[in-house]
């Protein structure tokens, strides 16, 4: 069954012009144009195919946005905070070889293989709606497997409470992470977390792929975190360890700018942004904020029971 959801975008939104919004003058609350880095984004190899089985009842029957656009308009700060920086230099990392740490309040502490994970669960390609705090969006098709089944085979104990998620801190591989580098005012490595029961609600992806192909450099490889009915910024890239924690974790945007990003940050049109509005957004890479967001990205019936009797207002 198809997760239903209301008609969001039209047409015209998937069409090809070559413009976006740049970074800053977003920040900034302002529209403006920007040229398309798609030359720069080219110089990296195409990743190799990944064969995926499609999850209907887990996507949106919407077209997807296109390739070319969800890999070249990228917020990843660990590479600058324009949007062509990711694409542009992503070159330096090196996804191989590549292990994940997953421990604290667990019976059995693991350190993953990234191949081994890949060996241990089936994957699943689901079309998921990708909503940035920035009010922009788009609809990707990602490829990897539920959080479940990874954190089940560490047993975690019955004090813990919040699952934590870390970055790589490599500034070689990572030119944002470097001591003095324009325009991020982030601590590193970079921090996520979730409540132990988002973490393990079926809609949460471990994400090793894309539109059929391996994951890029430049949208979090060789593995990253989906949460869908959350905003983007929760959906951490590059992932080394996950720690199982009784306390809750204090993310890096958390950290950074408190009054803006919540814990929580669940797509939510009633809580504004400090500069913006939260109530609409636009499809890239159409500049036009002419669709009305919906509570939870549009996954209400699936996970507004996480919430219930909470304040949404106040826990952000």
């Amino acid at each position: 069954m198809l997760i239903k959801r209301a008609e969001r975008f039209t047409s015209n939104d998937v069409t090809d012009p070559a413009l976006y919004l740049s970074r800053r003058e977003l920040m900034a609350g302002a529209a403006a144009w920007a040229l398309l880095p798609g030359a720069s984004a080219a110089a990296l190899p195409a990743p190799a195919p990944l064969q995926a089985t499609r999850n209907v009842g887990r996507s949106l029957n919407e077209p997807p946005t296109k390739y070319e656009h969800a890999t070249t308009y990228n917020n990843f700060y660990e590479f600058g905070v324009d949007k062509d920086d990711p694409a542009r230099l992503a070159g330096s990392l090196r996804p191989r070889p590549w292990s994940v740490r997953v421990d604290g309040l667990v019976q059995k502490p693991k350190t993953f293989d990234i191949d081994e994970l890949l060996r241990l669960f089936p994957l699943e390609e689901r079309v998921y709606a990708l909503r940035c705090v920035e009010a922009w969006s788009m609809i990707i098709p990602w490829i990897g497997f539920p959080l479940a089944a990874l954190l089940g085979r560490v047993e975690p104990a019955g004090s813990a409470r919040f699952v934590e998620f870390t970055t790589l801190l490599d500034p070689e591989q990572f030119p944002g992470q470097r001591p003095g580098f324009f325009g991020s005012s982030l601590d590193w490595p970079y921090v996520e977390g979730l409540r132990l029961d988002e973490a393990l609600h079926p809609l949460t992806l471990v994400t090793v792929g894309m539109y059929g192909r391996v994951l890029p450099n430049q949208n979090g490889a060789p593995l990253r975190l989906v949460v869908p009915w959350k905003y983007g910024f929760k959906g951490i890239k590059s992932i080394v360890k996950i720690r199982f924690t009784e306390k809750q974790p204090v993310s890096s945007w958390q950290l950074d700018y408190p009054q803006a990003y919540g814990f929580y940050a669940n797509v939510n049109p009633a809580v504004d942004h400090p500069s913006w509005s939260q109530a609409v957004e636009a499809r890239l890479p159409s500049l036009f904020k002419s669709t009305r967001t919906q509570l939870f990205n549009g996954y209400r019936d699936q996970v507004a029971s996480l919430y219930a009797g909470m304040d949404l207002k106040r826990n952000y």
